[in-house]
Formats: C-alpha cells, structure tokens, sequence
C-alpha cells in the first residue's frame, strides 16, 4: 500500500520546512533568562489588577523572579460595581457570570499590555489568577470546589501573550483545598529569605506559608482566617472609604474585649491544616453580622470596631503560628495588610517571631501575589509539579492552570 502523506496546505509544520514548536521557543526563553513573564490577579479584597512583570534568573530548571515592573490599575467603574455585587452576594445569573467572566479577562489583558507597553516591555507569558467569586469554606458536603472569573482565552486575545489560568481547580481536582496556591512559588520568590522562616499573607484572607530548612522537606501551608474581607468590609460600611488608609481610624480606638473573645471563637480558628477558606464564610453578610453583634453589646464607636476587627486579624495569625507553626527566624509580612498599623503593631505584640517586610529582603509585599502567578505559569509551560500535600493536600506531581496560546500564524 502507498504511503499517503498530507499536503503542506493541511500540515501546520509542512514537509521540508522543520520549526520548532512556539511551547519549546518559550521553554528556551524562560531558561536562559530572556523571558518577559507577567502575573496578573483581583485578590480577594477585589480593589484593582494587580501586574507584575518579571524575568527568572537563568537556572538549570527556573531560576528567582526578578521583578521589572509593576503596579495596581482600577478597575473600570462599571466593571467595579459588577465585581463588588458579585463578591457581597448579590444575586448572579448564569448570563450575569459569563459576561462577568469574559469582562474580566479582557480587563486583565488591557491592564497587562498597558503595563509592558509603558515599561517599554515585551511579555512572552502571563499567569492570570483570575477573580475569586466563590471558594469552599471546607464545610461543603460534596466536597471541595472554587471558581475564578476571567477567562482564560480573553487574556490571550488582549494581552497577545501566552497565558496560564485556572491555578485553582486543577490542586482541587487532585485532591487539595485550592488555596493557597501561594505556597507553591514561595521556595523561588524568597529565594533569599534565610530559613526557616514563615511568609505571611494579609490580603482578603490570611495564609501562611513555613519554608523548611531541610531541602526534602515541602513548605506547609494553610488559610488561618480573614483579613482584608473584614478590614476593607467594615471601612465600606462604617466610614464609607474602600479601606482604612494605614489602620489610622483602627489606630484611633479601643479594642471591646467581649467581642474580641467571640471573634476568637470562630470554628475555622479551631480546624487543623490543611484548611482554606473565602468568602462564603467571611464575606459581607459575615462583616454585618459582626457590626449588628458589636452594636448589641455596646459598641457604639466605629474606631473601636475597626481596633477590633484588626487585633482580631493580628490575633488569629499569631494563634495560628503557636498551634500549628514551627520554629522560624522570620515572619514575614505582604499584601495590603502590611500596610495597616494596628495590625501590624498587635502581630508585633503577639506572634512568636520576630516580624519583617517582604521588603526586608527584596520582595515587594504589594507585588507577591502577582509574582506568585507569574512563577506558576512559568512552572506550568516548563511541566515543573509543583502541588504538594503539605501545603494545600493536593496530591503531589501535578502542574498547575491551563495553557492559552496567542495568534501563531
């Protein structure tokens, strides 16, 4: 029988005219260290695109993320309102949440071409996080789940990059609690954090992450309970602000101890890791009924509700380090929280270790969470596993997100 070969009209690659496939092009880049990769997100507390642009230092598999530039963009109004009703519970269709979704991918395209375009950079790669709308408190019957809007394929048509998203799903499928993916990039992004040591997250939710010492052993990681989902949720309700611009009205008040103790009392504070949490637990209806319960037993200053609410933050972390941490030289603080006094003077009060800045060794606490997405994506295109049982309960060998090319013609 004659051999039959398909014509070069049919076959991408045509006979005679051998290239190399644009995911070994880009392996190549991110291996010598010529890659453009950017991570973009809307973090829990939805208040901008986070962007981050970086290069990882040339290394036998990938090298630290060295960050080029980055900043945070808003949020188109329109798109800001949709995003805050989604996030307070507001009733949501399922034609409301594909148009949000496909909204919010183009949105993180634009802001990431805007970025590069005004860094005079050219990304090869973008990590996409996505909007967390919906994340399991843990308590869900049949089992864990998480949804992120902010497709995917829009990213890549706006941005003109490869892109990797939908981190979550996959460390849920195969077994974890989806969050905090965080912890899966913290080994390259604190490359020079001495260890051990412990990062700490204070953005619309605390997260922990304990890098070891010992090489072989995986970073634990785990949700240790609310942060900006409660600060940013009672400025909105009590002083009509988006947030408490450096903790100065917390700073103002007086911590109620009767409320501070019920706080305490969560459930989640008393659930061993691995353990992640969102919205569906301490989102707005959650911050509400905290105001009401203040209200009830006296609290009539909004000062001495928003000091409460922060040392209750500051109060759960430490909490959580004297019950299921380890012995570390540093705790180390990023995200919007670092910037909030009062939580930052109780943690100093309170926890374990002694307390430092991303900052402090050459991690801007504002840009980790974007530069965690970048690490991820690189990781993902190279097919480096990074789930690890020990800091969501995935089980191990697994790349996380799923791959979106750009145009290749």
């Amino acid at each position: 029988m004659a051999l039959i070969l398909p014509s070069a009209a049919l076959c991408r690659y045509p006979l005679g005219a051998l290239r190399t496939h644009p995911i070994d092009e880009l392996r190549a880049k991110l291996h010598d260290g010529s890659a453009v990769v950017g991570g973009v997100l809307s973090g829990t507390s939805a208040d901008g695109i986070d962007v981050a642009l970086v290069r990882f230092e040339r290394a036998a598999e990938l090298g630290t993320p060295r960050v080029l530039a980055f900043d945070t963009l808003p949020f188109e109004a329109e798109l800001a309102l949709r995003v805050r009703a989604v996030l307070d519970g507001a009733p949501t269709g399922l034609r409301e949440c594909a148009l949000l979704s496909r909204d919010l991918g183009r949105a993180f395209g634009r802001a990431l071409r805007d970025v590069a375009r005004r860094s005079a950079l050219e990304p090869d790669l973008v990590g996409s996080h996505g909007q967390t709308v919906w994340h399991h408190d843990g308590c869900e019957a049949s089992g864990a789940a998480t949804l992120q809007l902010g497709d995917g394929d829009e990213v890549a048509e706006h941005s003109g990059c490869a892109v990797v998203s939908d981190f979550r799903t996959r460390d849920i499928a195969c077994g974890g609690e989806g969050a905090p993916v965080s912890a899966l990039a913290d080994d390259l992004i604190f490359a020079e954090l001495p260890r051990p040591a412990a990062v700490l997250n204070l953005g619309g939710m605390a997260n922990l992450t304990f890098l070891s010492d010992e090489a072989a052993l995986d970073a634990r990681a785990f949700d240790c309970g609310p942060a900006n989902s409660l600060l940013d949720g009672l400025a909105r309700r009590l002083l009509s602000q988006p947030f408490d611009r450096d903790g100065a009205r917390a700073m103002q008040g007086t911590p109620h101890k009767a409320l501070l103790d019920e706080l305490m009392a969560h459930e989640f504070l008393k659930r061993a890791p691995p353990k992640s949490t969102g919205r569906d637990t301490f989102g707005e209806s959650w911050v509400l009924s905290v105001v009401a319960r203040a209200r009830a037993m006296g609290v009539t200053r909004d000062e001495d509700l928003l000091a409460t609410a922060a040392d209750f933050v500051a109060l759960s972390v430490a909490r959580a380090l004297r019950e299921h941490g380890a012995p570390v030289h540093w705790l180390v603080v990023c995200g919007g929280g670092v910037h909030h006094a009062r939580v930052m003077n109780t943690l100093a009060l309170h926890c374990p270790h002694p307390l430092a800045s991303g900052a402090d060794f050459g991690v801007d606490p504002d840009a980790r969470e974007a530069v965690v997405f970048a690490t991820l994506a690189a990781r993902n295109v190279l097919a480096v596993p990074t789930t690890k049982p020990n800091a969501t309960g995935a089980r191990a060998g697994r790349a996380l997100g799923k791959l979106s090319w750009p145009v290749l013609a």
